[in-house]
């Protein structure tokens, strides 16, 4: 590519004057209301009806649990244990909304799940807004709703972890950050206001206060890639580092400070010594993977908007004379760079990148094609239409034969629904191949809007054994009698039990099943591998314990098959003094 070439106009967005086009604009002129109505329709069902997942899900929303509990805002527990993984910030949303929407019962997960169904509406509308500073109203919708139904934002917004709210604390910063870039590089653009910038200090303020320092490290690379590319930084003036900085530290310090003296220090030894070293040094908790990762999943993870995103990055290849597009290429290309890098990878780690991403996608569509089209679009569009093509045989396929293996069996309607869906995909597919792109679009977003209810509200109830949670702990529930003391659990201790039956709970391994079982009685839910020593103990202490009930499932988070057996215990008067936590 020439320098003049890479420097040349690059061609603008129009939108056709179609029955297609006029919905568009449309949807863009009223873009809140869409956007949020698209947002809700895809999520909601997941949010209400899914269990409490492990462990993430279930440690975030226990935690949170135990807020409101103990009303101790700055300490953050599992159990007894303290958990300094990450900061208080996600914990104070979903103790908040539990305390709103949950009416005094605190075991409800869709509470739990509202701050990222918030957090993931408003990262959608922030996209928008981002992709407004250099796109017409069109584009920026597109963009937006190419982010809404994502499976991987889809994912993460119905369910209680950090990652949607994180988005939406990386958009704010990254909105802000990209306003000033544009207008330092063009004159005639006008300078943020004040407030629009300290609002993008809120945002990473915020972004600490959820997840550390990852929105402040994906601001760090674009603007390392961009002074790199431009050997240029004084733009960076324009941020008011001298009014946003004392002010971000204003917004942070009193819970960091905080956290230091109620934990002595522990936190940030664990949360940054252990953790946040572990992670860049190795793969943590044998989530290590080789660079390439993300380029693999990134088929599934941002279907369906895959199909538009191999060829929009080509595409802005020949615009990267273009402020807009070198910022995006700059944003996208860093922040992947350095989770590729990065030892311990997770699917939802390179979620930060995917909104630059659908701006160049969205551009791309609604781009007039050209004869200077170089040569790899031919093979970028081929490859598109392939992974969308994976895309859509896995989500028509996995709800109806996922639960002969681990659920209830076939059921026709779950292929019913599967059938629909591929219709819709297999549709958008053929629109794409013939260059109805816009179309090629609508037809891609009524495929998911079939396919993820159909994966929460149809085929994950039916996906009986991994259900071992809410099985485990309606058992207990039959089984109870009033004045019984906490359940005991050896072997299965999965968090999401521990949320559903309560803090309480007394997580041990066999021998300390028997301890506590012998002391305070009642029922205690034994698995196989911890069976031996829990009963060989009871002998030891003389004490009594009869199997009144058992079940059977699959520990996902394990991968392994699992039998528990419940007891009751008669407490002996021979163990006076309670076991050692």
């Amino acid at each position: 590519m020439s320098l003049a070439d890479a420097a040349a106009p690059p061609p603008l967005p129009t939108v056709p004057a179609t029955r297609a086009g006029r919905a568009l604009s449309f949807a863009a002129r009223h873009w809140w209301l869409t956007l949020s109505l698209l947002c809700l329709v895809l999520w909601t069902p997941g949010v209400l009806t899914l269990p409490p997942l492990d462990r993430d899900e279930s440690r975030f929303a226990q935690s949170s649990k135990q807020m409101l509990e103990t009303l101790n805002f700055i300490d953050i527990r599992f159990g007894h244990v303290p958990r300094y993984k990450k900061p208080a910030g996600i914990y104070w949303l979903q103790s908040a909304t539990t305390a709103i929407a949950g009416m005094g019962d605190k075991t409800h997960i869709w509470t739990y799940r509202l701050p990222s169904l918030l957090g993931g509406i408003l990262a959608v509308l922030l996209c928008f807004w981002t992709a407004r500073a250099f796109a017409i109203p069109e584009v920026s919708w597109l963009a937006a709703a190419l982010m809404a139904t994502s499976l991987l934002l889809t994912a993460e917004s119905t369910i209680a972890t950090t990652d949607a709210v994180q988005l939406a604390c990386v958009m704010g910063a990254i909105g802000v950050l990209l306003r000033v870039y544009l207008a330092a590089r063009d004159a005639n653009r006008p300078q943020p206001t004040t407030t629009t910038v300290l609002l993008g200090w809120v945002a990473l303020a915020a972004g600490t206060l959820v997840k550390g320092p990852l929105v402040l490290g994906i601001c760090a690379v674009t603007i390392v890639a961009l002074i790199a590319w431009d050997r240029e930084w004084r733009w960076l003036k324009g941020l008011k580092p001298l009014y946003g900085v004392p002010l971000t530290l204003a917004l942070v310090a009193p819970w960091a400070i905080a956290i230091s003296l109620e934990s002595h220090g522990a936190f940030y030894q664990q949360s940054l010594g252990q953790d946040f070293a572990a992670k860049l040094a190795g793969g943590q908790e044998s989530h290590g993977a080789w660079p390439g990762y993300y380029l693999l999943l990134v088929t599934f993870t941002f279907w369906p908007a895959i199909l538009f995103i191999a060829p929009g990055c080509g595409a802005a290849l020949r615009r990267m004379g273009d402020a807009p597009t070198r910022f995006l290429l700059a944003w996208a290309g860093a922040s992947w760079l350095l989770f590729e890098l990065v030892p311990t990878k997770l699917p939802h780690y390179v979620l930060p990148a995917y909104p630059a991403l659908a701006m160049l996608a969205a551009h791309w569509m609604l781009t007039p094609r050209d004869d200077a089209e170089r040569p790899w679009q031919p093979i970028l569009f081929v490859l598109a239409a392939v992974q969308f093509a994976l895309g859509v045989v896995t989500f028509a396929m996995a709800p109806a034969l996922a639960p002969i293996y681990v659920g209830s069996g076939l059921t026709w309607w779950l292929i019913a629904l599967g059938a629909v869906g591929a219709i819709f995909g297999l549709t958008a597919l053929i629109l794409y191949l013939r260059r109805s792109v816009l179309l090629a679009g609508a037809f891609a977003v009524l495929a998911i809007l079939v396919f993820y209810p159909t994966i929460t509200v149809g085929a994950a109830p039916r996906l009986t054994e991994l259900w071992v949670s809410p099985d485990a702990a309606a058992l207990i529930a039959r089984h109870t009698v009033q004045g019984d003391p906490p359940p005991i659990l050896a072997g299965y201790t999965e968090p999401s039990l521990v949320f559903l039956l309560g803090t309480e709970t007394r997580l041990t391994d066999g021998a300390g099943a028997a301890d506590n079982g012998a002391f305070q009685g009642g029922l205690a839910l034994i698995e196989d591998a911890e069976r031996p020593a829990f009963l060989a103990r009871l002998a030891e202490l003389e004490a009594d314990a009869v199997p009144v009930d058992e079940m059977r499932g699959l520990n996902y988070s394990r991968g392994k098959k699992v039998h528990l057996t419940l007891y009751r215990v008669t407490a002996t008067h021979d163990v006076t003094v309670p076991p050692a936590e």
